[in-house]
């Protein structure tokens, strides 16, 4: 009997045990949901796991997708944190209250305000600018100045545009909006229709490679598809100017995260966008994409910092976020497809 009794009581403290830690397991894996590929992402989930210990989980799809997913699951998502790119899809899953305000000094420190939300709920990770890239056999850098300036006739038929389709562009006039009200922004939208040299483009890439064969003379792409072509043949006729630099500065975006409105394990999900925020990450996660530190205190990688240092527009990205409609509208009604 008193053997029993004891078996008993070894089996009781054998499972109070396993209650006690139970939740401390599971606290020691975070869920991502990420728009960002896996070659790009992977590097720093390890480098995050082998300082913490804690492991990450992700699932990786585009943008829509995910915000779908998180909507549908709701208060049953696995997701602790959510990565994409673009100003844009993150207002948007903020808009829909998928995620929650963060309050943390040390994203705080790391990420320069204009570059998060002013609530708290999403944070820049890094940097893509969007600039102009001209061919360096039929401009010269004195004829350009700033992204208005496309608007003017000397300009006819030497423009090439991705498709107003794309976030990134969307983001653009919707910071153009914010800079210079709606009337003055659709007039200059205008003026880039009336010169380009062809239909809107499928992708920055494909509009670089019009501009590198002589198909038109200037462009508007992010600065990662620019390096990714350079990197592949650095003989092409191609080359970087930084707009605005007398007034706004150049138009910048990021990819970002948040945390999920309903995660389970938000505490370690932060430890993640800690992480991802400091010195250790951010050039794991900018190299990768040739994109710029979100951290100032961070050097680009050698082969995007040749392309040289640029004032960047100041104003907050929740702006592209907010006007985003009114920039889909007006660039409708300016007749860019």
């Amino acid at each position: 009997m008193l053997k029993s009794n004891v078996s008993h009581f070894y089996f009781a403290v054998f499972f109070l045990f396993l209650s006690l830690i139970a939740p401390l397991a599971h606290a020691e894996e975070v869920v991502v949901y990420s728009a960002r590929i896996e070659q790009l992402i992977k590097p720093m989930f390890d480098a995050f796991t082998k300082e913490t210990g804690i492991k990450v989980k992700y699932t990786t799809d585009n943008e829509g997708a995910l915000l779908a997913r998180l909507e549908a699951e709701g208060k049953n998502t696995p997701a602790d944190l959510l990565i994409t790119s673009d100003v844009g899809n993150l207002w948007a899953a903020a808009r829909a209250s998928l995620l929650k305000p963060v309050q943390s000094n040390v994203l705080e420190a790391n990420i320069p305000a204009h570059l998060r939300d002013p609530e708290q709920e999403w944070f820049g990770l890094s940097i893509r600018a969007r600039t102009l890239i001209y061919n360096t056999k039929k401009v010269k850098p004195s004829e350009l100045s700033t992204y208005e300036d496309l608007a003017d006739p000397k300009w006819n038929k030497r423009l090439c545009l991705r498709t107003s389709k794309k976030v990134y562009n969307q983001s653009l006039v919707a910071m153009m909006i914010a800079e210079h009200g709606e009337a003055e922004t659709e007039k200059i939208v205008k003026g880039w229709v009336a010169n380009l040299a062809t239909d809107p483009l499928s992708d920055d890439t494909r509009a670089l490679e019009f501009v590198a064969a002589g198909k038109c003379d200037v462009t508007v792409v992010n600065t990662y598809y620019y390096g990714r072509l350079m990197k592949k043949d650095r003989n092409l006729p191609l080359a970087i100017f930084w707009p605005n630099q007398n007034d706004g500065g150049v138009h910048v975006n990021v990819s970002g995260a948040g945390i999920t409105r309903h995660g389970r394990n938000t505490q370690a999900a932060i430890k993640l966008l800690e992480f991802l925020s400091s010195d250790k990450a951010q050039n794991l996660f900018a190299d990768v994409n040739m994109e710029y530190p979100v951290n100032p205190k961070i050097a680009a990688d050698p082969f995007v910092a040749a392309w040289g240092s640029f004032k960047q527009n100041p104003m907050n990205l929740v702006k592209a976020g907010e006007l985003q409609t009114t920039a889909v509208k007006l660039m409708d009604r300016a007749g860019y497809q």
